[in-house]
């Protein structure tokens, strides 16, 4: 009897083993089929074995995830709006079991911030609230801020805060805050990718050729700097529809002496009133005083020498601006930093100082196509002052839009800003009759005062 019942387990634990081994095969096959569908693009064919994996073999292989969100996203943009509630709800299932199985390739910022993107894209569909969207961001952004890096989810996590404070939910002063948070979030991301791009920017002056994955990156990191910028722009014109002087100032002159020791605050509030021109009020210089003096540092120095400007005092300018520019070590806050002194030098029509230090800013960050276009636009301000007759002050304009289309090369974020600039310098320089007339055509031509360059007049037939 005993020798029955083992011999029955036996037979029992093999035809188990057998089954077993059977359905990691068909798994195996099926994943191989699904794979190859995916990679084709077709999806509607790759759903089924994709599902079989899924449902029997979860663990089997990224694959089931990576290619399952692609089948899932494809169903959900190609089924009726009644049906499509079912499959975003399995493909938020299946980033939750991606989480679960393979837990140290599913970042949390990341994969969290695609869920409740998908919930805000179908929001009618999934019948979500602006509250608890914004919680679901708000919970990501809070667990796992180095990953939350997508562009498009700060932008959606900041409006779902907008559209709330619209609805007296939230308050100005939060929105200011988490603008702050978005900002430095991105500030920090283009600063990784600009990085990495000026890397291989490099590569290209030094006239080394790029590999095709040095290809690859470059491309990648340039979309991702475009798409920051966008977004940033986008959150810059949201901010300022709430943020204006008259509602900085009250806000700000409120809570100066409960934050007047805190270097966030004081920092965030200085940098507001500064980007929305309030500096003439005299909180301005108070709160510039007390940053200072809490948090002395490069930046500081800036917002100093603002005060001085405010106050007449135009001759300790230069020397605060090149306090603050030796002050900063980090190499791309310095690249900023040079970036926004020659600003400030522009606007007092310190060209050639100016200049110096864009050209500084260029040299620490060379995918920054913005001091190029500063320099562009300062040669084009100079074209009366710059040459001894009317042909030569008109040229100016040529050097004015060789200087612009430098931005283009390097800065993706600044093509089409760029075109139009270099089109209406063309439009003022000499025509094709002014160079025949002249008798210069081919020839170099020195531009004299600060700008002292020299540039080739245009060949013409």
């Amino acid at each position: 009897m005993k020798s029955s019942i083992v011999i029955f387990c036996i037979c029992f634990l093999s035809v188990i083993n057998i089954s077993v081994a059977q359905s990691k095969m068909e798994c195996k096959t099926k994943l191989s089929f699904f794979h190859e569908y995916a990679k084709a693009k077709n999806f509607d064919r790759a759903y089924g074995p994709w599902k079989f994996v899924r449902d029997s073999c979860p663990k089997l292989s990224m694959a089931t995830y990576t290619d399952g969100e692609k089948i899932l996203q494809h169903r959900i943009k190609n089924v009726d709006s009644d049906k499509q509630k079912k499959i975003i709800v399995a493909l938020l299932e299946l980033w939750k079991k991606r989480e679960d199985y393979f837990p140290n390739q599913t970042p949390k910022g990341v994969y969290s911030v695609k869920a409740f993107q998908l919930m805000y894209n179908y929001r009618k569909v999934l019948q979500k609230s602006n509250d608890e969207l914004y919680n679901g961001f708000d919970k990501a952004f809070k667990l796992d801020r180095k990953t939350f890096t997508n562009p498009k989810g700060l932008y959606t996590y900041f409006s779902l805060l907008v559209e709330l404070h619209n609805e007296g939910k939230k308050t100005l002063k939060e929105v200011f805050d988490k603008y702050d948070d978005i900002n430095e979030k991105i500030e920090t991301e283009v600063k990784n990718y600009a990085l990495k791009l000026n890397k291989l920017i490099l590569k290209e002056s030094d006239r080394l050729i790029l590999t095709r994955k040095e290809k690859q990156r470059k491309a990648s990191y340039e979309s991702y700097l475009k798409n920051y910028d966008l977004i940033s722009n986008n959150l810059g014109k949201i901010i300022n529809e709430k943020a204006d002087c008259l509602s900085l100032i009250p806000l700000y002159a409120k809570d100066f002496e409960i934050n007047k020791t805190d270097s966030i605050w004081l920092k965030r509030a200085v940098n507001r009133l500064y980007y929305k021109e309030c500096t003439n009020d005299p909180l301005y210089e108070k709160l510039v005083k007390a940053y200072d003096r809490v948090a002395p540092s490069a930046e500081t120095k800036i917002y100093v020498v603002t005060v001085l400007i405010n106050n007449g005092k135009t001759k300790e300018v230069t020397k605060y601006l090149a306090q603050a520019y030796d002050l900063e070590t980090d190499p791309f806050k310095k690249s900023r930093l040079a970036y926004k002194i020659g600003l400030i030098l522009k606007k007092k029509r310190s060209y050639a100082q100016a200049r110096s230090y864009f050209r500084r800013s260029l040299k620490l960050n060379p995918s920054n196509g913005r001091p190029h276009l500063a320099i562009a636009a300062m040669y084009a301000a100079s074209a009366n002052k710059c040459g001894n007759d009317n042909f030569n002050k008109r040229a100016v304009y040529w050097l004015a839009a060789k200087e612009a289309k430098k931005a283009s090369r390097v800065d993706p974020t600044l093509k089409k800003a760029t075109q139009q600039f270099v089109l209406r310098y063309l439009a003022l320089a000499p025509s094709k009759e002014q160079i025949f007339i002249c008798a210069c055509s081919g020839k170099e031509i020195k531009i004299p005062c600060w700008i002292n360059e020299s540039i080739t007049v245009p060949k013409i037939n």
